[in-house]
């Protein structure tokens, strides 16, 4: 399995609700040039964070390569969401190449976790960080980080 995990884009700063935070412009820039280290890759499925800022950055995802894939939004997949939720819905999944748009603190921890099978070195992610992981499947310790984009600023 390959498991793409992509941090939202830079965000305003303030809105009625975190949940409600935009993509500034600056953030969706990060975001194609992590988008373009996709173009190509078989992509299966796209989840995502119920969050604007993260829909906005699947949506330009999809734009830019320009997919048909539908974009799943996905409850659990907030900032403070559980990592043992997140491992066992993932590792049901039946794709191959999976793209993954969240939030730190859980995408980072969640890139660790995949990686070294616990939470003490998380991934740090810039906004539109890029992380690819590969392995048989996405257990605790069970993947291997094969590469981290980091969009210029």
């Amino acid at each position: 399995m390959r498991l793409w995990l992509l941090r939202h884009g830079h965000a305003e700063p303030h809105a009625g609700s975190d949940a409600l935070r935009r993509l500034t412009t600056h953030g969706r820039q990060e975001v194609l040039q992590s988008a373009a280290q996709l173009i190509g890759r078989p992509l299966e499925a796209i989840l995502c964070s119920p969050y604007v800022r993260a829909r906005q950055t699947a949506e330009l995802v999809v734009e830019a390569l320009q997919s048909r894939l539908i974009i799943e939004i996905v409850p659990w997949l907030t900032p403070e969401s559980s990592l043992g939720s997140a491992l066992a819905y993932l590792a049901a999944r039946p794709e191959s190449e999976l793209l993954v748009v969240s939030h730190q603190p859980l995408i980072g921890d969640l890139a660790g976790m995949l990686e070294h099978g616990h939470r003490q070195q998380a991934l740090p992610m810039a906004t539109a960080g890029l992380a690819e992981l590969v392995g048989d499947m996405p257990l605790a310790g069970g993947m291997q980080l094969d590469s981290l984009f980091q969009p210029h600023k």
